[in-house]
């Protein structure tokens, strides 16, 4: 195992390098995980207060708490009217890679306020949400194209690089990360309060993938073991050292749920979608039937985005990579692929290299033992404890992945589907069954491990892994009906 490894060596930073402005905004490291590597450039350059004024004053509840231009339906009068095109003050600034993503963030911000501030504003009326504006205007259109394409983004807003992970500023930066000094740098509804539910939805994420470091570090590590075992079992040291990173990635995974959990009290059920209008995208959205026509690009052809959604975060797809998560060959499958091109660009690169390394290394098979060479000597039966205790920790992780998508469906069935009749997430998914796909796909997996561990040895996985599938099996049926239960309701098949 892993002396004919080939892929290369990917760049997991320890050093984030902070200051160095010619590296992207967002890289992967051992400390921050996939946060930005430094925090987020609050104060755009000068050569943009044109920008910086429209976006403090867009709002629906301003900073001031005054009503802004979304709340008096005068966003788009304003960008119709006297905002200028100020793409050629971006070249000034394409070295500089922090502030062109601040560009890009702000940029998103302003084209998502301007396309559905309609829509916003029937659903104030309690109407459906209708047409969005089909056209973006060239001093929109321009400019978020061109940071866009300097910084790695698609030209529309995207979770980690615009509304979310590049979206918090620190009110005093000597306490860092803690969640009582994160404020959201912008928003488009309540969220420049830091206790509204807006507020709450972004910074429990930030919250969470502040976790991430210890997930990377531990995915390394499990991958470097790997790599250099020297027999189906491997030594007492290597799969020692193997146990080692995946309980780095337990303890991470656990932390981040538990960061996950506190949504409920921080972002209300009943607020969210209020503000969750503005973070639609294009693509599969009945408020863009043909897409939209970026002025000046395409031919002025219409394009197609996916909107910002939680599901591009990096963390829970670096598990499904890691683990090799077997996935269904389904359409939904296919939309979970789709959603990988909606990433900062290492972000992207850093899945691949994982997915590639860890299948490369044959991870799976020499965690779970799948393939022993039967040669162990006087060590084997210390060998198989531990790895009795590899497949522990394995199945331990795979249900940390199952509590974080049993929540995230959780959250859909309490803050979406019992409050509204829209039948696609923000990303452009089906509402009902997206979600159910990678969670069942998960639930599986942990079944055939569970097998797999028993036929080898009757005492199976001990207690707290007994309880795990026990827990599991429930929430598999409970899932099932549940699905049934809203298809049935929207007519809509289960896939």
């Amino acid at each position: 195992m892993g002396s004919l490894a080939t892929t290369p060596p990917f760049q997991v930073l320890d050093d984030t390098r902070p200051d160095d402005k010619s590296l992207p905004a967002f890289m992967v490291s051992t400390t921050r995980g996939f946060l930005p590597r430094m925090d987020p450039v609050v104060s755009l350059p000068a050569e943009f207060d044109a920008l910086e004024s429209i976006l403090q004053r867009m709002p629906v509840k301003t900073a001031s708490g005054e009503p802004g231009l979304l709340a008096l339906g005068k966003l788009g009068d304003e960008v119709d009217g006297s905002f200028p095109d100020l793409t050629a003050a971006m070249d000034r600034y394409e070295d500089d890679l922090p502030v062109m993503n601040a560009l890009y963030r702000d940029y998103s911000f302003l084209a998502s306020a301007y396309l559905l501030e309609p829509c916003h504003e029937r659903f104030v009326r309690g109407e459906g949400y209708g047409l969005g504006r089909q056209r973006l205007p060239r001093n929109i259109s321009q400019p978020i194209a061109r940071c866009a394409e300097i910084c790695g983004f698609k030209p529309f807003m995207e979770y980690a690089g615009s509304y979310a992970l590049f979206n918090y500023r620190l009110v005093d930066p000597a306490a860092g990360l803690e969640y009582s000094n994160l404020r959201l740098i912008r928003a488009f509804e309540h969220g420049l309060d830091p206790e509204s539910s807006e507020a709450g939805f972004v910074l429990v994420h930030i919250d969470m993938v502040k976790n991430s470091g210890p997930l990377v570090a531990g995915t390394m590590q499990c991958l470097e073991v790997a790599s250099r075992a020297s027999s189906g079992l491997g030594s007492v040291e290597e799969r020692t050292a193997l146990n080692q990173g995946l309980r780095r990635i337990l303890d991470a995974m656990t932390s981040i749920n538990g960061v996950m959990e506190t949504m409920w009290g921080k972002s209300r059920p009943t607020e969210y979608t209020s503000f969750r209008t503005f973070i639609f995208g294009i693509t599969s959205q009945s408020m863009f039937p043909d897409g939209v026509v970026y002025e000046g690009l395409n031919d002025d052809q219409p394009l197609s985005f996916r909107g910002e959604s939680g599901a591009n975060d990096s963390m829970v797809p670096l598990m499904d990579n890691l683990l090799q998560v077997p996935m269904p060959s389904t359409p939904l499958t296919e939309i979970l692929k789709d959603f990988r091109q909606y990433r900062p660009s290492n972000h992207k690169a850093f899945l691949q290299h994982v997915r590639d390394r860890s299948m490369e290394v044959e991870l799976r098979a020499f965690t779970l033992g799948l393939k022993q060479d039967g040669q162990e000597g006087s060590g084997d039966e210390e060998k198989r404890e531990l790895l009795r205790q590899s497949r522990g920790l394995w199945l331990q992780i795979l249900n940390q992945v199952r509590d974080f998508r049993w929540r995230h469906w959780c959250f859909a069935r309490e803050y979406i589907l019992k409050r509204t009749a829209h039948p696609t997430a923000t990303g452009g998914s089906p509402i009902v069954t997206w979600l159910p796909n990678q969670l069942e796909a998960v639930l599986a997996d942990m079944a055939d491990i569970n097998d797999v561990a028993r036929r080898d040895d009757a005492r199976g996985l001990g207690r707290t892994c007994d309880d795990v599938m026990e827990a599991a099996m429930r929430q598999r049926e409970t899932l099932r009906k549940e699905v049934d239960k809203y298809c049935a309701e929207r007519g809509v098949a289960r896939g």
